[in-house]
C-alpha cells in the first residue's frame, strides 16, 4: 500500500543549464505515470540548453475539503455541473448534510440539510433534473424506506412517497421512461429479491416483477435496449453470487442470462461506449478480486478481460470522456488503497493511473463536465473518516 504523495512533472517544456560533461540521458518516468520514457539530449557547447518536451501527465491534485467528513456518502453529478454530496456516516454517526461543489471555483457550498440521517442510500438525478435518495442505513443499524427529493433550483427537499420494502445495499436505475427500478437489498433480517418503481410524475412507489434471485450489495447498468442488468451481490452473508438477470422495463419481467465467470460482491459496474459493461474487483471467498469481465448484450454473454494490477473492492469504476474507465482505492484485504488504474476497452489492458494523496475505501467519485473526476470522503488507512477530495486529470485533456 503506497502511502506517498506524488508531484508530477509540469506540462511545458522547460529549459535548463548544463555543464559540457553532460552525457544524453534516458530518464524513465514516474512510477505512476502511464507515459513514456522522456529523453533528455545535451551537446558538447561549452554552456548547453537541455530541453524536455513535456507531455500532460495523467495525475491528481487536491482541490478544496468537504465541510464534513463522510464516508459511505452519495456523490451525484447535477445538471447544472454542480456535484452534490448527500449523508453518509461521520465521526458522529449518520448524517443528514448535504454540499455542494463548483468546479468552476472549486469551492464547496454547504445547502439543506436531508430530511432523515442516511448512510449506504443510492442517489438518482431524474430527468426533470431533481435528486432523488433512497433507502439507506437509519440510525446506525435499520434500513429505511423513506425518499426524499432535492430541487437544485430551490435547493432543497421534499419528502416523497415512501417505499414498499426498507432497503439497505440495493440499487437504483433511472429507466428511460423516466421511473426510477430499485432492486434488492437487505432488510428486516432479510436479503430480497424484490423490485419496485417510482413514478416521478406520481411520486408512487409500485411493485414490480420480482427478480430470480434475492442479493444485495449487487449492481444495475441500464443497457442501451432499455433493459436492466443486475449480477453478483450477497445472497447471504459473505457469499458472492455469480448469477446475472435482465429486467425488461416493457414487460415487468425478469430473465437470467449468463453466469459471471466470478462470484462477487461490492463491486462495481460501467457501461462502456460500445455497450458492453465492465465489472470489476469485489469480494468473493477468496477474498478481494483483481479480475474483471466484459458483458456483451448482443451475446447475452460474459468474457474474462485484463485483470487489474490491485485487487480491490468498495472502489469506484467512472467512464471517463475518452471512452476509457478510472478506478480509484478500495480494499485489497490487506489495507485501503491509495492507488489508481486505468482499462483501455480497446486492448482489454489496464496501466496504474498513479496514486491518489489519500487512501480511499467506500468513497465517492464523480465525472465533471471538464472531463476531469472528483473524489471525495472515504476512511483513510488509519480508519480516519476524511473530508479531502481531489482531481484525477486524464494526460489527453487539455484544459
Amino acid at each position: 500500500m503506497v502511502l506517498n504523495v506524488v508531484d508530477f512533472a509540469p506540462t511545458k517544456s522547460e529549459t535548463t543549464t548544463a555543464t559540457p560533461s553532460s552525457p544524453s540521458t534516458t530518464i524513465p518516468p514516474l512510477a505512476t505515470s502511464t507515459l513514456p520514457q522522456t529523453t533528455i539530449t545535451a551537446t558538447s557547447a561549452a554552456t548547453e540548453k537541455i530541453t524536455t518536451t513535456g507531455i500532460r501527465q495523467s495525475g491528481w491534485s487536491n482541490t478544496r475539503s468537504m465541510n464534513n467528513a463522510r464516508v459511505q456518502h452519495r456523490s451525484s453529478l447535477l445538471t447544472n455541473g454542480k456535484v452534490l454530496i448527500t449523508g453518509g456516516y461521520d465521526n458522529s454517526g449518520d448524517s443528514s448534510g448535504t454540499e455542494l461543489y463548483d468546479p468552476l471555483t472549486e469551492t464547496w457550498t454547504t445547502v439543506a440539510n436531508m430530511n432523515i440521517p442516511r448512510c449506504s442510500h443510492t442517489a438518482s438525478v431524474l430527468t426533470n433534473g431533481k435528486l432523488l435518495v433512497t433507502g439507506g442505513e437509519y440510525g446506525g443499524q435499520d434500513p429505511s424506506d423513506s425518499t426524499e427529493l432535492y430541487d437544485p433550483l430551490a435547493q432543497n427537499w421534499t419528502t416523497t412517497g415512501k417505499m414498499n420494502y426498507v432497503r439497505n445495499g440495493h440499487s437504483a436505475s433511472v429507466l428511460p421512461n423516466g421511473n426510477v427500478l430499485v432492486t434488492g437489498g437487505y432488510g428486516d433480517g432479510d436479503i430480497f429479491k424484490t423490485a419496485e418503481l417510482y413514478n416521478p410524475l406520481t411520486q408512487i412507489w409500485t411493485s414490480t416483477g420480482s427478480m430470480n434471485q434475492a442479493r444485495a450489495y449487487h449492481t444495475a447498468s441500464v443497457l442501451a435496449n432499455g433493459n436492466v442488468l443486475v449480477n453478483g451481490g450477497e445472497e447471504e452473508i459473505y457469499t458472492a453470487l455469480d448469477i446475472a438477470e435482465l429486467y425488461n422495463p416493457l414487460t415487468e419481467i425478469w430473465t437470467t442470462t449468463s453466469n459471471l465467470n466470478n462470484g462477487r460482491y461490492k463491486h462495481s459496474a460501467c457501461l462502456l461506449t460500445d455497450g458492453k459493461v465492465l465489472v470489476t474487483g469485489g469480494y468473493a471467498s477468496s477474498g478481494a478480486l483483481n479480475s474483471s469481465e466484459l458483458y456483451d448484450p448482443s451475446t447475452g454473454t460474459w468474457t474474462t478481460t485484463g485483470s487489474m494490477n490491485n485487487a480491490r473492492a468498495e472502489h469506484t469504476s467512472t467512464l471517463l470522456a475518452d471512452g476509457k474507465v478510472l478506478v480509484t482505492g478500495g480494499n485489497d484485504m490487506r489495507g485501503f488503497l491509495n492507488s489508481t488504474e486505468l482499462y483501455d476497452p480497446s486492448t482489454g489492458t489496464w496501466i496504474m493511473a498513479g496514486v491518489m494523496n489519500k487512501t480511499r475505501v467506500w468513497h465517492a467519485a464523480s465525472l465533471l463536465a471538464n472531463g476531469k473526476v472528483l473524489v471525495t470522503g472515504g476512511e483513510d488507512f488509519s480508519y480516519i473518516i476524511t473530508n479531502t477530495a481531489e482531481l484525477y486529470q486524464s494526460p489527453f485533456q487539455t484544459n
